[in-house]
């Protein structure tokens, strides 16, 4: 039997001179990271960028997340990923602790 759908959301900004690189990153995202994502029980995974604000929002479908998200973060090739991405992040709100995206509360959701 498989685990009900759930859905994240989480907002993040841009670093204004790093604008650029995140975009053209994610315009080639790289398969094996694709792969991860996907193996690790993620779908509808999109990024919505408006200005220098990134929205994202993602399903997960699995049985165990954080089994799930240790199995991500361990993954060599989505280390390097976040290496080259991170650095071009900064949390949504200022003076947070968070390292770049900042999880949302759901508020209201429609099927």
């Amino acid at each position: 039997m498989s685990a009900a759908v759930r859905r994240f959301g989480m907002a993040a900004r841009l670093r204004p001179e790093l604008r650029e690189r995140y975009l053209e990153l994610h315009r080639n995202v790289w398969p094996e990271v694709e792969a991860t994502i996907t193996a690790c029980g993620i779908r509808n995974f999109t990024i919505f960028v408006t200005g220098d604000v990134l929205f994202g929002y993602y399903e997960y479908v699995g049985e165990d997340y954080e089994a799930d998200q240790a199995r991500m973060a361990a993954d060599e090739a989505t280390q390097r990923w976040w290496a080259e991405t991170g650095p071009c992040q900064l949390p949504f709100t200022e003076g947070s602790d968070a390292p770049n995206w900042e999880p949302l509360e759901e508020a209201w959701h429609l099927d």
